[in-house]
């Protein structure tokens, strides 16, 4: 198996963040769906780019938008960490028997 780029898991790392930018702010799939696609729209538009300077200029631009466009309130699946039943109803411990002593002395 090939190992990628670190310009592709950039590219790819700073695709994920736009797309879930994006859902922070439109959380119905509905509406997320357009600006996914027009997401999507802007990273084509600019695959074809080899000059590093003009794709660091790119990226450093993208992560300005990012950092622009950043949610207040994030948007947290329920359950995940941060979320709000995270961690609500845990199981109860597996503990071990009583020992004979202190049950005796019940």
């Amino acid at each position: 198996m090939s190992t990628l780029s670190p310009h592709v898991k950039a590219v790819r790392s700073l695709y994920r963040r736009s797309l879930k930018l994006a859902l922070d702010w439109a959380v119905q799939r509905s509406l997320w769906r357009g600006q996914a696609v027009y997401i999507r729209t802007l990273f084509d538009a600019n695959k074809t780019i080899t000059d590093p300077r003009h794709q660091r200029i790119l990226f450093n631009e993208t992560e300005k938008l990012l950092q622009k466009w950043k949610h207040p309130d994030p948007y947290r699946p329920p359950t995940a960490p941060g979320g709000s039943k995270y961690e609500r109803n845990l199981a109860a411990p597996d503990l071990p028997p009583p020992s004979r002593e202190f049950v005796k002395r019940l």
